[in-house]
C-alpha cells in the first residue's frame, strides 16, 4: 500500500499540476535534460508511440516514415540540433553507396568509398579529437591554439560506424543497397540502439525492414522481461553505486582508506557493466516489441578466462566490428605472424582511441593490446589443463586486469588512476574497519553484491525466470513495469544519470 500512495503522489506531483511550460518541455531539447530511457518522460511518449505504431502495423511506408520521424525527434531530443548531422550523413553515404553499386570500373568504386571515410571519419574527427588534437599541439610545441567550443553529438561514434559498415558492405558486394532513402534513415536512426548501440550491421538489419512486422506473445515477453532487467541494472545498482560511492573516491582516492579504493574499483567494474549491459538489454527490448531482432552485446563477460574471451563477451557489436572491418582489413593473420600481433594491437588501440579523446584511452587500449598479444604468442606453446580449478584461476586472473585496466578508463587523469592503484597495494587486513566501511555503505555493497550474483547466474535460472515471467497476466506485467519505474524514481538522485557510453 505504500508503494502504491507513493506512487500516487509522484504522479500528482509530476503529471497533475500541467501547464504550458510543462507541456513544451516534452517537446524542446533541454541539454540539462536529454531525453533518457530511464526517464518517465519517456514511458510516457513511447507508450503513445507504441499505440500508433501497433495500429500502422499493415501500413509499411506510413509505418517506416512514422518509426522515422519518432527516431529523428528521439534524437533531437538527446542531442538538440545535432539530428542535422546524423540527417547529413545519411544523405552522403546512402548517395555514395548507390554510386558504389552501380558503378563497374573499380577505380571510381574505391573512389567513392574513400570519400564516404574521409566525409564520416573527418566529422568523427572534428567533433571528438579536434580539441585533443589542439591540447597536444600546444603540450609539444609550446603553442597558444585555443581550444574550440564543441558539444560531441550524442551517438556519433555509433551511428558513424554503423553507416561505415553499410557503405563498406556495399562496396565489397556483401549487400545491396536499400529500396529508398527512407529506409536507410530508418536503419541508421532507429531509436533503441541509435545513441548507444548495439552497433548493428546492415546485412542483419536491413532485410527485417522488409519483413511483415509480426510480433509472438514469447517475443513480447522477452521484450519486457529484458526491460525490466535493464532498468534495474542501470537506474537502481549503476546510478546507485556511482553516485554514493564510487563517483566520491575516484573523485578523492588519497581521502579513502585503501579497503574503499580496492572496493570502488570493483564497483566500477559492475558499474560500467550493469549501465552499459542494462542500456543494451533495454534497446534490444524495445526493438523486440517493435518486431525487430538485435544482436546480443554482452554475454556475461566477467567470466571470461582470457582477454581473448573477455572481448568475445564484452560489447561485442563492437569487437566484431572493429574485427570485420579493421582488424581484417589491415591484413588480419593472413600476413604472418608478427603482422598478426601488430595487427591485434593495432585494433585495440585505435579501440581505445574511438571510446575518447585523451591518453587514459589510449592506454586503456594498448593495454588490452599487449594482453591479445601475449595470449596468442604464449598460446602457442602453453596448453593449460581443462579443469574448474585451473578454469577459477584464469576467471580471476583475468577479472583483475580488467578492473585494472578501468581505472584508466574511469579515472579524470592518469595521477587519480595511479593514485588509487598505489592505495591498493597498501591494503591490509583489518577485519574492523572493513566491517565499519562495509557497514556504512551497506547499501552500496548490497547492490555491489546484487550485481556480482546477477552477473553470474546460469542461463538456464533466467530462462527459468523469464519463463515464470511469462506466465503472469498482462496486468501483473504491466504493473511491475510501473512499480519498476517508481523504483527507479524513488531511488534517483536529483538529476537522471546519463548512460556511461552516451559520452562515446
Amino acid at each position: 500500500m505504500k508503494a502504491l500512495f507513493s506512487i500516487q503522489n509522484w504522479f500528482f506531483e509530476n503529471v497533475g499540476n500541467i501547464d504550458l511550460k510543462t507541456i513544451e518541455n516534452w517537446f524542446v531539447y533541454n541539454p540539462k535534460q536529454p531525453l533518457l530511457f530511464n526517464s518517465a518522460l519517456f514511458l510516457g511518449l513511447f507508450l503513445i508511440f507504441y499505440f500508433i505504431y501497433i495500429l500502422s502495423r499493415k501500413t509499411h511506408y506510413f509505418r517506416i516514415t512514422y518509426v522515422v520521424l519518432f527516431s529523428l525527434f528521439f534524437y533531437y531530443k538527446s542531442s538538440g540540433v545535432y539530428f542535422w548531422i546524423l540527417i547529413f550523413s545519411s544523405v552522403v553515404d546512402y548517395s555514395l553507396s548507390r554510386l558504389i553499386y552501380v558503378e563497374a570500373q573499380q577505380f571510381y568504386r574505391k573512389f567513392y568509398l574513400i570519400l564516404s571515410l574521409v566525409i564520416n571519419l573527418g566529422m568523427l574527427a572534428y567533433f571528438k579529437y579536434t580539441n585533443f588534437f589542439i591540447d597536444n599541439y600546444n603540450s609539444l610545441f609550446d603553442g597558444n591554439m585555443k581550444f574550440e567550443d564543441i558539444v560531441l553529438p550524442v551517438g556519433i561514434s555509433f551511428y558513424t560506424f554503423q553507416t561505415l559498415s553499410y557503405t563498406i558492405d556495399v562496396y565489397r558486394r556483401e549487400l545491396e543497397p536499400t529500396k529508398s532513402f527512407m529506409d536507410f534513415l530508418f536503419f541508421v536512426s532507429f531509436f533503441p540502439q541509435l545513441v548507444a548501440g548495439p552497433i548493428v550491421r546492415a546485412s542483419d538489419f536491413i532485410p527485417q525492414i522488409y519483413e511483415k512486422l509480426k510480433l509472438t506473445k514469447e517475443d513480447f515477453n522477452r521484450a519486457l522481461f529484458l526491460i525490466i532487467g535493464g532498468l534495474l541494472k542501470k537506474a537502481v545498482i549503476s546510478d546507485y553505486i556511482s553516485s554514493n560511492f564510487v563517483d566520491r573516491v575516484f573523485d578523492a582516492p588519497n581521502s579513502y582508506t585503501a579497503f574503499e579504493n580496492l572496493m570502488a574499483s570493483y564497483g566500477y567494474a559492475i558499474q560500467i557493466y550493469c549501465d552499459f549491459s542494462g542500456y543494451s538489454d533495454i534497446a534490444i527490448g524495445l526493438a523486440l516489441l517493435m518486431g525487430f531482432w538485435l544482436p546480443d552485446n554482452f554475454r556475461t563477460p566477467y567470466q571470461s578466462g582470457s582477454i581473448t574471451e573477455f572481448w568475445r563477451r564484452w560489447h561485442i557489436s563492437l569487437s566484431s566490428w572493429l574485427r570485420d572491418y579493421l582488424y581484417i582489413s589491415l591484413g588480419g593473420n593472413r600476413k604472418g605472424k608478427i603482422r598478426t600481433y601488430f595487427n591485434l594491437f593495432m585494433t585495440m588501440l585505435l579501440g581505445g582511441l574511438w571510446h575518447g579523446a585523451s591518453w587514459k584511452f589510449v592506454v586503456w587500449g594498448v593495454l588490452h593490446g599487449l594482453a591479445l598479444v601475449v595470449e596468442k604468442f604464449f598460446g602457442q606453446f602453453i596448453k593449460l589443463p581443462k579443469n574448474v580449478f585451473v578454469r577459477t584461476i584464469q576467471v580471476i586472473l583475468t577479472f583483475h586486469f580488467v578492473v585494472f585496466c578501468w581505472l584508466f578508463f574511469r579515472a579524470k587523469d592518469f595521477a587519480t588512476a595511479f593514485q588509487i592503484a598505489d592505495n591498493v597495494t597498501k591494503l591490509t587486513f583489518d577485519l574492523n574497519q572493513w566491517q565499519t566501511i562495509i557497514l556504512g555503505y551497506k547499501n552500496v555493497f548490497l547492490l555491489i553484491a546484487i550485481g556480482v550474483v546477477w552477473h553470474f547466474i546460469p542461463v538456464k535460472t533466467l530462462a527459468g525466470m523469464q519463463k515464470t515471467f511469462s506466465t503472469l497476466p498482462l496486468v501483473a506485467k504491466a504493473v511491475l513495469l510501473g512499480l519498476i519505474y517508481w523504483v527507479v524514481y524513488a531511488t534517483a538522485s536529483a538529476d537522471t544519470q546519463p548512460f556511461i557510453y552516451f559520452q562515446f
